[in-house]
């Protein structure tokens, strides 16, 4: 199970790199969000990967309960993720508008 979950976020920060270094707008949103995946699964991973573990300490050993720290911190970033995608996305929209194109650097790039 830790290998398909370290499979996964490494597949999704590259995709997200690589998606970043593209030269549109939107791509760059899209990267940044694919980021933002591997990172909240990597927080989430940090907790420990179990199954059937009671959420709340009822008394007895602590090593038999999820921690519930990681899943507070990828709720939080989930949170912060969407709110700042939605500005990235209002910032897309209104370059586009004013240049006329969406690259990151402004040009068209055809010249």
């Amino acid at each position: 199970m830790e290998l398909i979950l370290a499979t996964a976020i490494g597949i999704l920060a590259a995709s997200g790199v690589w998606l970043l270094l593209r030269p549109r707008t939107f791509q760059v949103i899209i990267g940044l969000t694919l980021i933002s995946y591997a990172v909240n699964m990597f927080i989430f991973s940090i907790g420990g990967l179990r199954t059937g573990a009671d959420p709340v300490l009822n008394g007895g050993d602590i090593a038999h309960y999820a921690d519930p720290l990681p899943q507070a911190l990828v709720l939080t970033a989930i949170v912060i993720g969407f709110a700042t995608t939605a500005l990235f996305l209002v910032v897309l929209l209104t370059s586009r508008g004013l240049t006329g194109n969406d690259h990151v650097d402004g040009e068209d790039g055809t010249s």
